[in-house]
């Protein structure tokens, strides 16, 4: 079998239908709460203030406009994937149809960096968020359980934590969750997202009244003399850390398995979720960088904790800090349910055990997949610092949303009569851009995060070329 071998569209839309289908239970609307639902909570609740404190400053606002130009280039060439292709997999699935079986392996094995250690970063940000609200209530955990052996805790000394206990129970939890079922996972993401959009509003409206013109000036601070440390390529390395926000719309397409009408609602989901959140971000972030000055924020995991105590309302903070809990539970859901999708994808062609496509006979969902998934994630979010698993999963989702942008102009060259009921305007043009924004924006993550990047994917090819690749199902029918 050759490295390159592809699978073919009508394959794939074969497999879709097997026995070991998933339900279709998602329509539009669920699908629209399924991408808020990732997207809001992970960077705007974790993420914002490091990236805000040690790179971009106020100026932090364009940075998320620099990102989601690069997510609406990217949403257009999974948009029509998506329907081209609505099963479970996401940009796993659409490099096996277009670039063929190692390329789909080494994107799939990034897409670990994007769900599974995402999810590690956002269980750390709900650590903070529940420290900071049981503060609020007179309440105060063990400072060495809510934090990584690798930071040294508050207070000027030289104390470390040991792990960060309430990151692991929130990802047991969750696990735990996916594992009954996507239709109560969704209809438990539903409420959460009504809920946290509704206070992110409520934080805007209240908090524009107490922000201070002097936090926003110089809306660019001065570069150091470091690339990515403030200027304008500070501004560039932000939008590549808080990239990691805008996830959920791609954590939509690993569900078009479970879409009701997939050719109808992947677009709807991925556009939608992406449009609504991208308004609500620059709003928030220049509510947040107003009230907060930025560089009291550099080693916040939840900094909108920050923003409350300067605003005079007391029930505010803690209404705020619950709603946050569960807006950071959603994104996890979100996550996981995910990542639990991509490895069932790759188990069914057998690149994984087959312990990742069991499906649970009452429950039918990957149940043993969220489990091993549950003990990965909580490793992670027991002993690493935010800063380290953010940006590890920044730049894993970017280099999976080049490998989606050029897969669209492969499959208009290999498959040009498909049928596209979603197609992606001005092929080649839109692709390249969204390679170029993607590109850029890896770059400015800096050296250490591709070296982490280069070495994740090496052992990904050592467990392929290990394991994989002889037990491929394409190979066993050579």
């Amino acid at each position: 079998m050759g490295l390159f071998s592809t699978k073919s569209l009508e394959r794939i839309q074969a497999e879709a239908e097997s026995k070991n289908e998933l339900r279709r239970t998602l329509g539009p609307i669920s699908l629209i709460a399924l991408g808020v639902g990732g997207i809001i909570g992970a960077g705007i609740f974790t993420l914002t203030g490091v990236a805000a404190a040690t790179k971009a400053g106020p100026g932090l606002v364009i940075s998320f406009v620099l990102a989601a130009i690069g997510c609406v280039f990217a949403g257009l060439c999974y948009s029509e994937f998506a329907t081209m292709i609505p099963i479970a997999g996401s940009a796993y699935t659409y490099a096996y149809a277009t670039m063929g079986e190692l390329v789909a392996w080494i994107i799939g094995w990034d897409l670990v960096l994007e769900y599974s250690v995402g999810a590690a970063t956002v269980s750390i940000g709900w650590s903070q968020t529940l420290k900071a609200l049981l503060q609020n209530l007179g309440i105060n955990l063990p400072a060495r359980l809510t934090a990584s052996p690798f930071e040294v805790l508050p207070g000027g000394g030289t104390a470390h934590g040991i792990l960060n206990l309430p990151a692991v129970l929130i990802v047991v939890a969750v696990s735990a969750l996916l594992m009954i079922g996507i239709r109560e996972s969704a209809g438990v993401n539903n409420v959460i997202v009504v809920l946290k959009v509704g206070v992110i509003l409520t934080f805007i409206a209240i908090g524009w009244s107490f922000i201070k013109p002097a936090n926003l000036t110089p809306l660019i601070p001065q570069n150091t003399g470091h690339f990515g440390e403030f200027g304008y390529s500070g501004l560039l390395a932000g939008a590549g850390v808080i990239f990691f926000a805008y996830i959920g719309f791609d954590a939509v397409s690993t569900a078009a398995q479970e879409a009701k009408l997939p050719k109808r609602d992947m677009p709807i989901g991925i556009i939608g979720s992406l449009l609504v959140c991208t308004v609500l971000f620059i709003l928030y972030t220049h509510v947040l960088t107003g009230i907060v000055p930025y560089k009291s924020m550099a080693q916040s995991a939840a900094p909108i904790s920050l923003a409350l105590k300067e605003i005079r309302y007391g029930w505010l903070s803690t209404a705020m800090n619950m709603a946050i809990l569960a807006g950071l539970t959603s994104v996890m859901l979100v996550m996981l349910l995910g990542q639990s999708r991509v490895f069932f994808s790759m188990a069914n062609d057998r690149l994984l055990p087959k312990l990742f496509r069991d499906v649970h006979p009452r429950f039918r969902t990957p149940w043993r997949c969220n489990f091993v998934l549950m003990i990965f994630v909580s490793v992670f979010a027991a002993f690493v610092p935010i800063k380290v698993v953010g940006e590890m999963t920044s730049i894993g989702t970017l280099f999976a949303f080049v490998i989606v942008c050029a897969g669209i102009m492969i499959m208009r060259k290999t498959n040009p009569n498909a049928p596209r009921p979603f197609r992606t305007p001005l092929v080649p043009l839109i692709p390249i851009l969204g390679i170029a924004v993607c590109l850029a924006m890896m770059l400015g993550l800096g050296w250490t995060n591709w070296a982490r990047l280069v070495g994740w994917l090496a052992i990904g090819l050592i467990i392929y070329f290990g394991y994989s690749r002889s037990r491929s199902l394409l190979n066993q029918e050579k």
